[in-house]
């Protein structure tokens, strides 16, 4: 039996992390890629057993294997497919998926083709799905050094403004943070408010909250991961006032090593101080979570309340880059379950 009866909205889902693990070992063995176990019951083990991470760096490695498996148009349209239809099934009402174009150009495929097959295995889903929505936020990367892709970076700008209302709904700036600074990446969201386009940006700097005030910077609302927040607390009052949003994933933080334990993480002391607060997954299957799985870990570890968790939906429905004809209806009949 469902366990969170109210309707429920992921912001913050990779979908190069969200792969189910069958899929995975079918694309593996049709591409003749090399897994790590002999089995996919061991396989599904070795995914739980390989999430708990070093570090950042260590837990983007893993990114190496579905990637490699997301080399074409058919693969990404069906995990694509599969994704919302799970989600779909685990009582979500609105989500947004988001993935790099440029990451998947290792065989034939240009960013826009990317683009254009997950777009395809959204549309199939919601042809099936019609009281179900989601949007695709189209990543650009952070290698290291800035100019390393800066023009594949501002290609994902320009595709962004292409394809908003076609589904893509945003742009967002994800990859090694820390190595050099986010506000180096400035140019890509001057070129986002220059062409009118709605923007994320990913601020899990394990060392500082220096990431976090650069997306403060380029005039961020809504804040990928975003806890360390926190330790800015001359920040608050603005994110406040501002209504910024942050994509808090707990178990991702944890994983990685940004956050040493559930009980320390800060995200229910930045909620009880007016800051807008959200929950997501981050990689539900290199994770080894699902957005109830956080829900349990809020309210068992956390000190969140269920009354929490359905404001905190109320936060992400308000915060989403969705149309307003769709956000009202969520957002009252959550209301509901205050």
């Amino acid at each position: 039996m469902e366990k969170y009866l109210f309707p429920k909205i992921e912001l913050h889902l990779h979908l190069d992390g969200a792969l189910r693990p069958e899929t995975m070992w079918e694309l593996a063995k049709k591409k003749n890629v090399v897994l790590p176990t002999q089995t996919l019951e061991e396989f599904r083990d070795w995914i739980v057993k390989t999430s708990d991470c070093e570090s950042v760096l260590q837990y983007l490695e893993r990114f190496e294997l579905p990637l490699q498996l997301l080399q074409d148009t058919e693969s990404l349209e069906r995990v694509t497919y599969e994704l919302i239809a799970t989600l779909y099934a685990q009582g979500h009402i609105y989500d947004e998926i988001r993935f790099a174009p440029q990451l998947h150009k290792r065989q034939q495929m240009q960013q826009r083709d990317a683009v254009e097959a997950v777009l395809a295995g959204r549309s199939r889903a919601l042809r099936e799905l019609p009281d179900y929505n989601c949007g695709i936020i189209l990543c650009a990367m952070s290698f290291g050094r800035e100019d390393m892709n800066m023009e594949e970076n501002l290609e994902t700008v320009r595709l962004t403004k292409e394809y908003l209302g076609s589904g893509v709904v945003a742009c967002d700036l994800a990859g090694c943070e820390g190595v050099v600074p986010v506000h180096n990446f400035y140019r890509i969201f001057d070129l986002a408010r220059e062409l009118d386009v709605p923007f994320t940006c990913h601020a899990e700097d394990p060392h500082s909250a220096d990431s976090v005030r650069d997306v403060f910077g380029f005039g961020g609302r809504r804040i990928g991961h975003g806890h360390k927040l926190y330790d800015a607390p001359d920040l608050w009052q603005r994110a406040r006032e501002l209504g910024v949003t942050l994509e808090i994933c707990p178990s991702s933080n944890i994983q990685c090593k940004t956050q040493p334990s559930f009980e320390q993480h800060p995200a229910k002391k930045l909620f009880d101080a007016g800051i807008r607060v959200t929950i997501s997954t981050d990689n539900m299957t290199l994770a080894a979570t699902t957005l109830d799985k956080e829900y349990d870990l809020c309210v068992s570890h956390m000190g969140f309340t269920q009354r929490d968790l359905v404001q905190m939906n109320i936060y992400a429905a308000e915060a989403a880059f969705m149309p307003e004809q769709l956000r009202r209806p969520i957002i009252e009949k959550l209301k509901t379950y205050l």
